[in-house]
């Protein structure tokens, strides 16, 4: 699968284990930065890599910041980005089968790196169920 990632540098050290982690699974990994630990703007890195997810360049993509709520706001403005804010596997595993979302966010002063790769699992190895979500989902979409 190919994956957006994005950080800024409040994420920077989880999107670096993230990004070894998902090539590890064989994913491509397509890094919208940022590079460093120095202080940046979110909207920045978060824009293009959910750009990248809406246009169908990547099929998936995780956004990181200090807490994720910053990145998951900037990546639902993009239009076809449904983007979530996890903290544990379980509101992964929600998010695709009744949100099919597209996109998650996580917060590295809240989620370390065991947990976000139970999180990343999830997200990717989770179907949407359809049915009655369809029809919820497709109302976010109008």
């Amino acid at each position: 699968m190919k994956i957006s990632l994005a950080c800024d540098h409040g994420g920077y050290s989880l999107k670096t284990q993230l990004d070894e982690y998902l090539k590890g699974l064989g994913h491509t990994v397509v890094d919208f930065g940022t590079f460093s630990t120095d202080s940046c703007d979110y909207p920045d890195f978060a824009r293009p890599a959910a750009e990248a997810v809406a246009n169908g360049e990547c099929e998936r993509g995780i956004v990181i910041c200090t807490t994720g709520i910053g990145v998951s706001i900037v990546a639902n403005k993009v239009r076809g980005v449904r983007c979530a804010l996890c903290l544990n596997a379980d509101m992964a595993h929600m998010t695709r089968a009744h949100n099919n979302a597209n996109m998650i966010a996580m917060g590295q002063k809240y989620v370390d790196f065991d947990v976000a790769k139970q999180i990343v699992d999830e997200f990717l190895n989770t179907g949407f169920e359809g049915g009655k979500h369809a029809r919820r989902v497709d109302k976010i979409e109008k």
